[in-house]
């Protein structure tokens, strides 16, 4: 298992959008993120730095692994 990178909200947003994710809505500092299929919709906090298991969730919530997310970082 890689480990988790450090990555802020905004960057979390354009990763997940390389997997079919597009903008949905944004209230206050939370972006919605959508995938229609499947369908699957995720929450991104927009903070400078978000902690390990808020995106721990947010990969899992998306449908991906840990190393599938890793990859598409770099």
């Amino acid at each position: 298992m890689s480990k988790l990178p450090v990555v802020s909200g905004r960057k979390c947003v354009k990763i997940l959008g390389k997997t079919g994710f597009y903008f949905k809505r944004r209230e206050g500092s939370h972006i919605t993120l959508r995938k229609d299929d499947p369908f699957t919709q995720v929450v991104v906090p927009d903070h400078k730095e978000l902690d390990r298991g808020t995106l721990r969730a947010i990969i899992r919530q998306a449908g991906l692994s840990v190393d599938e997310f890793v990859r598409l970082v770099k």
